[in-house]
């Protein structure tokens, strides 16, 4: 399983979440402390927002490379600030570790992350990929569910759907597909969406057993991440709450709004 993190707030530079705390990012892609994988090494990537009014698309950064190991990552980390930015560090589960299949994933100014699988994820990719219009079938370029799933629910969101129902939307396609099929193995999902303005943060599971998820409010913005980033026993600061199954947390304009996701 992967881990990611997402924030939103006052501009800080990336290394604030990425690099420096104990158990930062960087960190937790060599020694995970809540996953079965211990070790997230098949990539990273980084995907952040200027100024919107300058640049609607997001600025991405991706290699196959482990992220402690790349002296790229920590020098980039220490030059970029941005005011929302997503970071993800890869554990491969099915598909080839490759530049394209590292998250997150970009379309026009959307960004897209995810931790987690469809189950039985080769039983259904075919019928999933025909649901795609063709101008973002064309957009595929990795091997993922992941950027199956995004793409899915950017398709959801041209229909004119809010972005918690596109993605519910989404799940239920996919959940509909593992039952046609009858898959038994469990869909299982951790995600964050953004447009550059807000942040959707997402925890669900068929099975009830979702990828961990926390929030962390400061005085400088909110994270949502896989696991918190200081050690939680002797951290003084604001705490890091655990974001309850089969549900999705939106940050916006520094209010945070967390809704039960219904899933058909």
């Amino acid at each position: 399983m992967c881990r990611l993190l997402a924030y939103a707030g006052e501009p800080i530079y990336l290394e604030e979440l990425v690099c420096k705390p104990e158990h930062s990012l960087v960190r937790q892609s060599l020694a995970a402390e809540e996953s079965v994988m211990v070790t997230n090494g098949d990539g990273f990537g980084l995907g952040w927002y200027a100024n919107p009014e300058e640049r609607a698309e997001p600025g991405v950064y991706r290699e196959v490379t482990p992220a402690w190991s790349d002296e790229n990552l920590l020098n980039l980390c220490g030059m970029v600030r941005s005011p929302l930015f997503f970071a993800h560090v890869r554990a491969a589960t099915g598909t080839a570790v490759a530049r394209q299949n590292c998250h997150p994933f970009r379309y026009g100014k959307y960004l897209f992350m995810h931790n987690g699988q469809i189950g039985g994820y080769q039983l259904v990719r075919r019928e999933l990929e025909a649901l795609l219009p063709d101008h973002l079938y064309a957009a595929r370029k990795g091997a993922t569910d992941s950027e199956l799933l995004f793409l899915l629910t950017i398709a959801k969101l041209e229909e004119g759907a809010e972005p918690v129902q596109a993605l519910s939307d989404t799940l239920s396609l996919a959940q509909n597909a593992m039952r046609e099929r009858q898959v038994k193995a469990p869909l299982r999902l951790v995600a964050a969406l953004s447009d550059g303005e807000d942040v959707h943060a997402f925890r669900y599971a068929s099975d009830n057993q979702p990828p961990t998820l926390y929030l962390h409010r400061s005085p400088a913005g909110t994270v949502v991440a896989s696991e918190p980033l200081v050690d939680r026993e002797t951290s003084s600061g604001a705490p890091w709450l655990t974001v309850a199954p089969s549900t999705a947390v939106t940050v916006s304009r520094g209010l945070v709004r967390q809704v039960a996701l219904t899933i058909q």
